[in-house]
């Protein structure tokens, strides 16, 4: 068995900055394991020119012989891609995503061929900016990286890529795609939107000339604010049941900020809660996000 988990051709469709830090992961722990990468001509010769990846193909065809495949795109684009690379893959071929909701991926992927075994996956890792040009071998050191099978038959395919993603220096956990995506419809998909809103309504009201006397409270807070809005509208078209809820949920709370404001018993309350879970956080590496 190879140290990555008993693949020996790996695919990788999209390498930006999860798909590229895959790569350079595989690479730094077994340079000798085949990595096919799947993406438009300009990123592919970046990531040739990085030793990212050792060959470039612009179809699927070009990764049909490869024994994991995976889906490292924008959310949206896995699922274009899903069908036609998934068609085209040799017998017992594993194919996992990185994608940050689980539940339309998994229903698409009930239409592959029998020979094929699809695992939804998501490493909970990253950071505010997004490219190749970020990417780096201990992006998921340390990381969680959630799985989530459809039902028992994959349990064989499931230890292999276990084995693999341990192999990256990530910390592999299994769970529901139903549990998946409402968990990150509060941890992730509700933090960026939050902070994306407030960054633009403070700076819609600041302007420039106001910005300049803010302080590291301000920066700390909105980091996720320079995220691309094309990854974050796939994420939120396909969680968007559960993303509703979340949003209501912080709606009701800032307006019973509001209603309170002259009194502050809510904003008291809130406060204590806020101090409770935040010390509850887990620590980890602040240049990562979830």
């Amino acid at each position: 068995m190879s140290p990555t988990g008993a693949f020996d051709r790996i695919g990788i469709v999209g390498l930006g900055l999860i798909g590229g830090s895959i790569a350079l992961a595989i690479r730094q722990r077994n340079p000798t394991l085949r990595i096919i990468g799947m993406d438009n001509a300009t990123v592919l010769d970046a990531a040739g020119r990085l030793g990212a990846i050792h060959d470039g193909v612009s179809d699927a065809a070009g990764l049909a012989d490869v024994d994991l495949l995976i889906l490292a795109a924008p959310v949206r684009q896995n699922l274009r891609a899903l069908e036609p690379i998934g068609t085209c893959l040799r017998r017992d071929a594993v194919i996992t995503d990185t994608g940050s909701t689980k539940r339309q991926i998994v229903d698409a992927a009930r239409g592959l061929p029998a020979h094929v075994t699809f695992i939804g996956g998501h490493p909970l890792a990253g950071a505010a900016v997004g490219g190749l040009d970020h990417a780096r071998d201990t992006l998921f050191a340390g990381r969680p990286w959630l799985l989530t099978p459809e039902d028992e038959r994959s349990a064989p395919e499931l230890e292999r890529l276990i084995a693999f993603v341990s192999t990256l220096g990530a910390l592999p956990s299994v769970m529901r795609v139903e549990v998946h995506d409402r968990l990150m419809a509060f941890l992730s998909h509700l933090p960026q939107l939050t902070v994306s809103a407030l960054m633009s309504v403070v700076g819609s009201a600041t302007r420039e000339e106001g910005l300049a006397f803010s302080g590291p409270g301000l920066i700390d807070s909105t980091r996720l604010a320079s995220s691309p809005a094309a990854i974050w509208q796939d994420i939120v078209a396909t969680n968007a049941d559960q993303v509703g809820p979340a949003l209501d949920a912080l709606i009701a709370c800032l307006q019973e900020l509001r209603a309170d404001l002259g009194r502050g018993d809510r904003l008291d309350a809130v406060f204590d809660a806020a101090n409770r879970w935040r010390r509850a956080l887990p620590k980890f590496d602040v240049t990562r996000q979830v």
